[in-house]
């Protein structure tokens, strides 16, 4: 894929997974690419890896006004915004409605929807003059999938990506801002790692099994550099008229 060449991106939740695999491909394709993430060590890899079009802030996405400024300064020195990757996200705790506490919940709010609509108000302003494309990665979960037991908050704040993307779509549209969402199924990231399953998700667990396994497809699915694939697709110009739309990338396992 090419067209890049020139591009003014930034990507929330850059150092690691989805948004690391999706940063390093516009990198490569010649954009000058914005890194926003909470783990600094990790960003700074990153652009010790690259060339000098790389800029870095980092910032928690809870922070409102840290954000805000995280993009404002980010787009200043590139120049301007073409794209931007709403990425950072977290699963959260997953445990039943009645012990979720109203911490868990605003922390997962916050973090995967909130942020969402920050990043989003603060690209617009810049973006405004001369259009681009604007992808959010929400989720199978809350959208098609409503099997993980305990996750309600997270899948909550999931399913308000997609209905805040289609609202921004037709808002945008005038000034040729596209509005995507992706949502993938299980990829392998380390976001698993920073979930919190509490031992009492097990009392309200509905089993479910899965004919031969969970994804039907099979050929090899699920790694995170597929999932930056979708991200350039939406972000060029053969998505052109592509706005509003959600696009599944799970091979499959959301249809069982």
């Amino acid at each position: 894929m090419e067209g890049f060449k020139h591009k003014r991106v930034i990507v929330t939740g850059a150092a690691s997974g989805i948004g690391k695999a999706t940063a390093e491909q516009f990198i490569q394709q010649g954009a000058q690419v914005g890194l926003i993430d909470l783990h600094a060590d990790e960003l700074s890899q990153i652009k010790e890896s690259f060339s000098a079009q790389v800029y870095v802030e980092t910032v928690d996405v809870t922070d409102s006004q840290g954000l805000l400024s995280a993009i404002t300064k980010l787009a200043d020195a590139m120049g301007g915004l073409d794209i931007l990757h709403v990425n950072a996200g977290i699963n959260g705790t997953f445990t039943p409605i009645e012990a979720l506490t109203i911490d868990e919940w605003d922390q997962t709010i916050n973090t995967n929807l909130r942020s969402t609509f920050l990043s989003v108000k603060a690209a617009v302003p810049v973006m405004k003059a001369n259009g681009g494309s604007i992808v959010i990665t929400s989720s199978v979960n809350g959208n098609r999938v409503f099997s993980n037991f305990g996750a309600s908050a997270y899948s909550t704040s999931k399913a308000g990506q997609v209905a805040f993307a289609k609202m921004a779509a037709l808002e945008l549209s005038r000034y040729n801002i596209r509005v995507n969402v992706i949502c993938p199924g299980a990829i392998s990231t380390n976001i698993d790692d920073r979930t919190d399953v509490e031992p009492a998700v097990a009392d309200i667990e509905i089993p479910v099994d899965y004919p031969e396994g969970a994804r039907p497809l099979k050929q090899e699915t699920g790694v995170p550099e597929q999932v930056a694939n979708l991200v350039l697709f939406l972000s060029s110009e053969a998505a052109g008229n592509i706005s509003g739309t959600e696009v599944y990338i799970d091979g499959a396992e959301s249809l069982l």
